[in-house]
């Protein structure tokens, strides 16, 4: 009966093991293997000239009222997008451009009895430079780009992988000349000192796979403990 009750589990459990159709290069997107390496985007590909620089929080901006010099600071937005300045008061800086917040500056120094403010505001710095990391990671979001970013550096700041990564199933989109492209990975091999960790820059997007047959086995082991322990005890 135990011999059964384990052949029954290790069969469930490699269920999810099939292989999935693999990622493969089309006339949208160019795939390169992990051996391989994804090329750097050149300027234009970090840049999008039809989208307007927003600003967000933690940006830093430098304000420039020309009508009171005394309020010409450098500041930086806050973690919940608004600024405070005196006179003005506090103003959400959150989704807009530079112009925006500019405007919204002269409104309400404006509204302060200030003669004819005339603003200009200067995007100093800002976290848009980022990477996002989306899929079976412990913290999926976006992250600031710094020098030198790689793809195990990325990990690292969204906490790591999660229960359910699939390590041999990461991939790296990006844009290089226009053309869409895609790096596939194996955060295994990387760690094993297999090829170099491979650099990450602006705009990248990185997916981090699902592995079905962990999920599996974590629901048996909650279901029932004392069946999956002879399958803990074989996988070991």
């Amino acid at each position: 009966m135990r011999k059964i009750s384990i052949a029954f589990l290790m069969a469930v459990a490699l269920t999810g093991c099939a292989k999935r159709t693999p990622l493969e290069s089309s006339a949208r997107l160019t795939v390169v293997q992990d051996s391989q390496a994804l090329p750097p985007p050149n300027r234009n590909d970090l840049t999008a000239a039809d989208r307007p620089a927003l600003i967000g929080p933690l940006d830093t901006i430098e304000v420039t009222v020309f009508s009171v010099p005394d309020l010409n600071r450098e500041m930086q937005v806050d973690s919940s997008g608004r600024i405070a300045m005196p006179l003005a008061g506090t103003i959400d800086a959150r989704g807009k451009t530079a112009e925006e917040l500019a405007l919204a500056i002269e409104a309400a120094l404006r509204a302060r009895y200030v003669r004819n403010p005339e603003v200009t505001v200067n995007i100093k710095s800002s976290v848009s430079q980022v990477v996002t990391i989306d899929g079976q990671v412990v913290e999926p979001g976006l992250y600031p780009v710094t020098n030198q970013m790689t793809l195990m550096r990325v990990i690292a700041s969204a906490k790591g992988l999660s229960e359910f990564a699939r390590q041999d199933d990461v991939v790296i989109l990006r844009t290089v000349d226009n053309r869409r492209m895609a790096g596939l990975y194996n955060v295994a091999a990387i760690r094993e000192g297999a090829y170099d960790d491979p650099l990450v820059f602006a705009n990248d997007v990185i997916v981090v796979g699902d592995s079905p047959q962990r999920r599996l086995f974590r629901d048996f082991v909650s279901v029932s403990p004392l069946l999956a322990a002879p399958l803990i005890a074989i996988l070991q």
